[in-house]
């Protein structure tokens, strides 16, 4: 395999010469130019990345950590951040989780291993990270971005939305629908962000005049069939309510489908609201009403304020994500209003 010395050999110029044709970094002249290209096409040399990254002393890498690879959650924000790396001649390494578990240290090793292939940037999305591991990693504050998620020591490197307003929305879309009698599956107790949207949807309840005490709660995983085991056990437990909110969309699905074979109809028996508004809820049957979290607009953001330190580009970066409610067809009128109406 031809190195850049056998390029530099062949074309009749010094080392450096030829290193900075290959890096495109720094000025020589066309003729020059010229033959460094013509020696690289006779030899076929390829520079491997590990001579690319001492060329440009940057790996052209930015390593990504989530905390599960599966679901319709993380897959658009993968997505996102791939296509616009790609467009900056740039690469995604990604490492992740197992899902439930000690979660805490899954995401210290997955930024250990990143820290490890060398990227250049890290982005990180998980609730389990704490502002003092940050520095037991050994990880430069300025070369990582948190998403969904706040930690004080790096606060102006962190894009999050409001969840408790999410929550907020969620319950008062309900009130507006004349619903009183609620049942909620929430999501892990010990992630941040499901605590701040239950909160957010219990405090706008009593604020409605709703004893929440009295109301049927459990919690599950996030998961589809985390919903569904939720759901038959709402309806196993005889415990009478005209609509569900459920902490995300996948456990929401989880939940219609779980209905639709128990013979409930949704909206008409019960309706369900579900948070993310991810492609699922606009896929699900019926399509699930759900609070819309800004995630492309929050994950672009992130994105550009850690290019923009990393790489020393300009792109604009803003960080006000509202948060809004997507009305569809899981929705409808508490079925007590829709006969107060009619009579």
């Amino acid at each position: 395999m031809a190195t850049i010395k056998d390029v530099a050999r062949l074309a009749g110029v010094g080392l450096g010469t030829a290193s900075r044709v290959v890096s495109g970094k720094g000025s020589v002249s066309p003729a020059t130019l010229e033959k460094v290209k013509k020696a690289i096409d006779e030899l076929g040399f390829r520079p491997s990345h590990a001579a690319r990254t001492l060329l440009t002393g940057t790996s052209q890498m930015i390593g990504v950590y989530i905390p599960v690879l599966s679901g319709t959650f993380y897959t658009p924000i993968l997505q996102i951040i791939d296509t616009e790396l790609r467009a900056a001649g740039l690469h995604m390494v990604v490492a992740f989780g197992v899902g439930l578990g000690d979660e805490h240290k899954q995401a210290k090793d997955g930024i250990r291993f990143l820290m490890e292939r060398g990227c250049d940037d890290l982005i990180v999305m998980s609730s389990a990270l704490l502002d003092e591991d940050i520095e037991a990693l050994g990880m430069p504050q300025g070369r990582i971005v948190m998403l969904n998620h706040s930690l004080a020591s790096i606060q102006d490197q962190c894009f999050t939305v409001d969840h408790r307003l999410g929550g907020r929305l969620a319950a008062r879309a309900l009130l507006d629908h004349k619903h009183r009698d609620i049942a909620v599956v929430a999501g892990p107790s010990r992630l941040a962000d499901n605590v701040a949207r239950i909160d957010g949807f219990m405090a706008e309840l009593q604020d409605g005049g709703i004893d929440t005490s009295r109301m049927w709660v459990a919690e599950s995983d996030f998961s589809p069939a985390g919903g569904w085991a939720a759901a038959k056990e709402l309806v196993e437990s005889g415990h009478r309510c005209t609509a569900l909110f459920c902490a995300n969309d996948e456990m929401a699905v989880g939940a219609l489908s779980y209905f639709q074979e128990a013979g409930i109809r949704v909206p008409q028996d019960l309706s369900v609201i579900a948070y993310d508004d991810t492609p699922s809820a606009e896929f699900s049957a019926p399509r699930l009403t759900s609070i819309h979290m800004p995630w492309r607009e929050m994950t672009m953001n992130g994105l550009s304020a850690l290019l923009n330190r990393c790489y020393g580009l300009r792109r604009t970066v803003t960080r006000s994500f509202p948060v809004t409610v997507t009305l569809r067809a899981s929705l409808a009128k508490a079925a007590s209003a829709r006969r107060k109406a009619a009579a």
